[in-house]
């Protein structure tokens, strides 16, 4: 048994600059999922490589955000979350400079693997606001913090894009370079040693096992359209991933200081967070992967906008302002029902966003609408869902718990690339000899991601009710 008392630092004032600090950092480390989108199609011919496998540019990223994320979050409650905050900001700065340098893909890969590595530094963030402010300013800390990092996510691609056209292509990772340098200055000056701590020898056996499971499900959903899903590589590596997570649980609940807290993470609240958040990453997602290419179809389709990819960047950037503008509302909402009423709205505006853009595509102004929409949603929505893991675990669970949360987002937004990229692939209509997706694959994109809002509003109503508020005597735990 481990019984926590309060943290020390909750009595005094909250220290100065830690929650812009946090969120530039966030806005930092989100730009890296949208920085090399803009070079894709010519990224072959820069590196010299075949369109396939210049693709592990972006599905080594995945990866390895998705294997460092739970690890980073457990390392984060065992020698500091400042510390490891730090390391994380580290391999940005690292990824980037390798990927500056690079004129081949194997660097490439390899930088972008290191940028990859530093998503672990979202939960991290989110874990030490909980460690350091007091509980009033919790709800809205975290509120700016998820606004932030949907603002990285919008102005990611608009800012890869016109650095792009302008200059040199390693020009995108000199900025991610420099914006890791301050990050790393900006948490030196301002952000403190959480005192918080999860003693214990690390799991390294669970870390392999946890991996190994990970590579074995994402790897095939990232490439099953190019290997085919029916495929004996692809069944294969479904049926290893379902035995090797279920040897990895069976581990996990036989150690005193697991890589995660299986039995936890199995309790109610924690569970339909992380399912909740799986389908919310999907549709989330799926706004990220439509949009763009609508905007960017040719107008003789009867349906394309014929923008360019800097302007169709700039007309969705709105959507990560608004999500900014709500956190006020959102924090309000939180504080005052609760998140999971939070989370429920954020899931059903992301819907109705959906809705919107099935039944108005044909000007401008509709995307720009509906994206904004769907950006409100997901600020809510995201906002809530540290709120509701933070309420259910203890302390010194902090980040490992965020950890896994940040994870369940990151396994939906990897199925709604698999997903979607079939349905705009099988889904096409031919302009000259430009071969571009249907206005049938748009919509039922826009259905597919209805639906899974649906799903995610079905798992929050499964959330046991909460206080409206995260009480103080939440940092007195027994677990």
């Amino acid at each position: 048994m481990v019984v926590e008392t309060p943290s020390p630092t909750r009595e005094l004032p909250a220290p100065r600059g830690i929650v812009p600090v946090l969120a530039l950092c966030g806005i930092g480390v989100a730009l890296m999922q949208t920085l090399i989108v803009p070079v894709l199609p010519q990224l072959p011919l820069l590196v010299r490589a075949t369109p396939e496998n210049a693709s592990w540019a972006i599905t080594a990223t995945l990866l390895a955000g998705a294997i460092v994320t739970p690890i980073s979050g457990r390392l984060g409650d065992m020698f500091g979350k400042r510390r490891m905050l730090l390391c994380s900001l580290g391999m940005m700065v690292l990824g980037s400079a390798v990927c500056a340098i690079s004129t081949t893909l194997l660097p490439l890969v390899a930088g972008r693997t290191l940028q990859g590595a530093a998503v672990g530094a979202i939960p991290l963030a989110i874990a030490i606001l909980r460690d350091e402010l007091p509980p009033r300013r919790i709800p809205g800390a975290m509120a700016t913090l998820s606004a932030t990092l949907g603002v990285g996510g919008s102005i990611g691609l608009p800012f890869a894009a016109l650095i792009a056209q302008s200059w040199d292509w390693h020009m995108l990772f000199v900025a991610s370079m420099v914006m890791g340098f301050a990050g790393i200055a900006l948490v030196l000056r301002y952000i403190p040693e959480s005192p918080q701590r999860n003693p214990g020898s690390f799991d390294y056996a669970g870390a392999v096992l946890l991996s190994i499971g990970l590579v074995l499900l994402l790897l095939p959903v990232t490439k099953g359209n190019s290997w085919g899903w029916t495929s004996p590589v692809t069944i294969g590596m479904f049926g290893g991933a379902v035995i090797v997570f279920a040897g990895w649980v069976w581990y996990e609940m036989r150690l005193s200081r697991p890589l995660v807290n299986v039995r936890l993470s199995g309790r109610r609240p924690v569970l339909m967070t992380n399912l909740a958040s799986i389908a919310l990453g999907f549709a989330m997602y799926s706004n990220v992967l439509a949009f763009p290419q609508l905007l960017m179809a040719p107008p003789e389709t009867g349906y394309g906008l014929g923008q360019t990819m800097v302007f169709a960047g700039l007309a969705l950037a709105p959507a990560g302002l608004v999500m900014m503008a709500l956190s006020p509302v959102s924090a309000r909402i939180t504080s005052r029902f609760g998140p999971r009423v939070t989370l429920a709205a954020g899931a059903a505006t992301v819907g109705l966003g959906y809705l919107l853009a099935y039944f108005l595509y044909r000007d401008l102004w509709h995307i720009v609408v509906a994206s904004m929409v769907i950006g409100a949603g997901v600020g809510l929505a995201y906002a809530a869902m540290p709120a509701l893991i933070m309420a259910a675990v203890p302390l010194s669970e902090s980040a490992a718990a965020n950890s896994l949360n940040t994870l369940m987002r990151s396994v939906g937004t990897s199925t709604a690339a698999a997903v979607i990229g079939v349905v705009l692939a099988a889904m096409t209509t031919r302009i000259g000899d430009a071969v571009i997706p249907s206005l049938e694959g748009f919509r039922l994109t826009f259905l597919i991601a209805a639906f899974a809002s649906v799903v995610a509003l079905l798992f929050t109503a499964l959330i046991p009710a909460a206080p409206p508020t995260l009480r103080s005597s939440d940092t007195s735990r027994v677990s």
